[in-house]
């Protein structure tokens, strides 16, 4: 047998060890995710008497970005009384791990209570309804009905395991005592004193013992808006945070807002890298 064939042999027996590799490493890995990624409910101690429920519900929100906001539990028990029993129930939507005590009302006093518990089972589902995603949890009814009664940790308990600190994204602007580069996208530069750009227009100004440049009347304004496009820079809300609020995704307007300062609007809008703050003058 020449040196080539064992060459190649020995090639064709490498790359399928590869592939049988990469295989395993798959499985493994799905395995992984099955048996600590998975959707998990944790039955909690209620506050709400016996027709209260109260759960932990954990996922993967990377997987799976959705708002879940309803929970079913059904009781099957074939030999028992009451064979079936079947609630659900809304509740305010989370898109992040969450602890919930829902008022199941007076049926779920049925299922606790039923007979033949010992051969009887319960599902507990929680369903995103916008998205149609669907998680469910099956336990033996007596378990079910003793992790319920025997949990000493209510919602308020785990609540904190929750919280989600969400990092307001940050834009880099140049701070308005400096003489400003051009902005990003825009190529606008800060209108201001200290920028030789628009030395001229303030030339006028009480410095050095030169004539005050005459007083700019002040506006009042009918509406101000912001179109799409916001960045969250913060640079509206520095200026003017009685009208301007930067929010995690956009900027809004404050409810009751006073429009009788319009230079100091039209100085935010002129400040925005993005131009989308705009106004309306009165008249």
């Amino acid at each position: 047998m020449s040196t080539t064939y064992i060459a190649m042999t020995v090639a064709i027996l490498m790359g399928i060890g590869l592939l049988v590799g990469i295989g395993a490493l798959s499985l493994l890995s799905g395995a992984l995710n099955f048996l600590f990624v998975r959707p998990k409910i944790e039955i909690l101690k209620s506050t709400l008497g016996d027709n209260g429920f109260a759960f932990a519900f954990k996922w993967d929100q990377d997987a799976e970005p959705v708002k879940f906001d309803r929970v079913r539990v059904h009781l099957f028990n074939p030999f028992g009384s009451p064979t079936e029993v079947d609630i659900t129930r809304e509740f305010d939507g989370s898109d992040f791990d969450f602890a919930r005590d829902v008022d199941m009302g007076e049926n779920l006093k049925k299922i606790l209570t039923a007979s033949t518990l010992d051969k009887a089972t319960i599902e507990v589902e929680v369903t995103a309804t916008k998205d149609n995603v669907t998680h469910k949890q099956t336990f033996k009814a007596v378990d079910f009905v003793a992790k319920r009664n025997e949990s000493t940790q209510t919602v308020e308990d785990v609540a904190s395991k929750f919280v989600v600190t969400k990092e307001k994204p940050r834009f880099e602007i140049p701070e308005r005592t400096f003489i400003s580069p051009p902005l990003p996208k825009t190529a606008k530069q800060l209108k201001m004193a200290t920028n030789p750009m628009f030395a001229g227009e303030f030339a006028g100004a009480a410095a050095g013992g030169g004539a005050a440049a005459p007083a700019v009347e002040n506006f009042s304004i009918s509406k101000v808006w912001i179109e799409p496009g916001c960045i969250v820079c913060d640079a509206c809300e520095a200026i003017f945070p009685e009208v301007f609020e930067v929010t995690d995704s956009t900027c809004i307007i404050r409810p009751g807002a006073p429009l009788n300062d319009g230079l100091k609007v039209q100085e935010a809008a002129e400040a925005c890298p993005v131009e989308v703050i705009k106004f309306t003058k009165v008249g």
